[in-house]
């Protein structure tokens, strides 16, 4: 197929972009750039645009067999910036997106949900894809919507279909630190402390960045009736962990480590447990590969050769919030996120440079 995959610069989408062209889809990223120069190892070369989503219109798309929609405010405290912000990006773009893809005749649209939208469990059993949404941030409320809006869309001619993938972990072009297994270990190598910031005992479901861009191809080489207006929760069966489960794993990986926990922590209100057969079931394509202690090693690995610093780990290099808050402190980013000014420019300048040359 000829995929367009949207935030393709992103922490997923830069593993992603590679996962999909090696299955053999002819592959076009799309993305704003607002991480284009906090890379932590070079993405692989991508035909890209720069463009932000919100902007894309129905001609942009009409080439394309399917779109895997990835752009977003891409965690909960990112998504709580700005609750209406969030909204109008990753509930109304993405709809606006969904539509217009449909009028351009895509037949395939892959969205990229969350667990998230489980929130806080009432049940200590795992959840299945049946199971009520109780999403306690706006970064999971705008994945509520955006599924409920994809399930009226679909159509004979258009299938959609919704990847509720579970907390990210592991090594990324475009590494993040903000999410709670990349911290962990980076906080273990470079202080010797693997610092919990809540009471420890949340449960959450975690895969492997990998494993995510697995389930996308498999969503595209699936026969249409069994992806078509489908949701899968994105993991595997016995990768549930309490936090403080994770910490021990990470203390045992990294010697001289120590489990500590932060003053004041609290139970944190998501809280839920994930049960992961129906896409083993239904989507056979889709093998996981990664556990999560297999991704501690990776990471602890991986941190090491790289030197990453205490300082790295602080900084807005590889934390989403702060990179986002860095650009808007600059000038370069105006109060609705879009790129302004003479700053703005040149970071604009800069991408459409490395688009030009293929490394984009």
């Amino acid at each position: 197929m000829k995929v367009l995959v949207t935030g393709h610069d992103g922490y997923v989408g830069a593993v992603a972009v590679g996962f999909l062209a090696v299955a053999g889809h002819d592959v076009i990223g799309v993305d704003t750039g607002w991480f284009d120069d906090r890379a932590f190892t070079p993405p692989a070369p991508v035909t890209a645009w720069r463009r932000d989503v919100r902007d894309l219109t129905v001609e942009d798309l009409a080439t394309f067999d399917a779109v895997v929609h990835l752009a977003a405010l891409s965690n909960d405290p990112l998504g709580d910036l700005d609750a209406t912000l969030t909204d109008a990006i990753n509930h109304r773009a993405s709809v606006q997106l969904a539509q217009r893809a449909k009028q351009a005749g895509v037949s395939r649209f892959v969205f990229a949900s969350s667990c998230s939208l489980y929130g806080a469990a009432r049940d200590a059993a795992p959840l299945d894809e049946r199971a009520p949404f109780r999403p306690v941030t706006p970064y999971g409320a705008s994945k509520v919507h955006v599924e409920a809006s994809l399930g009226r869309l679909a159509d004979s001619t258009f299938s959609p279909v919704c990847l509720r993938n579970a907390t990210a972990y592991g090594v990324s072009p475009k590494l993040r630190g903000d999410l709670m297994v990349n911290d962990l270990v980076a906080r273990a190598v470079t202080t010797g402390e693997v610092l919990i910031k809540s009471d420890g005992t949340p449960w959450r479901p975690l895969v492997h960045v990998t494993d995510m861009a697995r389930a996308m191809v498999a969503a595209l080489a699936a026969p249409r009736q069994r992806i078509h207006n489908e949701a899968f929760n994105v993991g595997r069966d016995g990768e549930n962990y309490q936090v403080r489960d994770v910490a021990a794993l990470v203390a045992a990986e990294v010697p001289g480590s120590q489990v500590v926990y932060a003053p004041g922590g609290e139970a944190d209100a998501r809280d839920y447990r994930v049960d992961f057969s129906k896409i083993a079931r239904q989507l056979p394509e889709f093998r996981p590969r990664w556990t999560v202690a297999d991704g501690v090693a990776e990471l602890a690995d991986a941190y090491r050769r790289h030197g990453l610093s205490l300082a790295d780990l602080e900084s807005g290099r590889y934390h989403r919030l702060r990179a986002i808050a860095s650009h808007r402190q600059a000038g370069c980013l105006g109060p609705d996120l879009r790129w302004r000014g003479v700053a703005g420019s040149a970071v604009a300048g800069r991408a459409v440079a490395a688009e030009a040359a293929g490394t984009a």
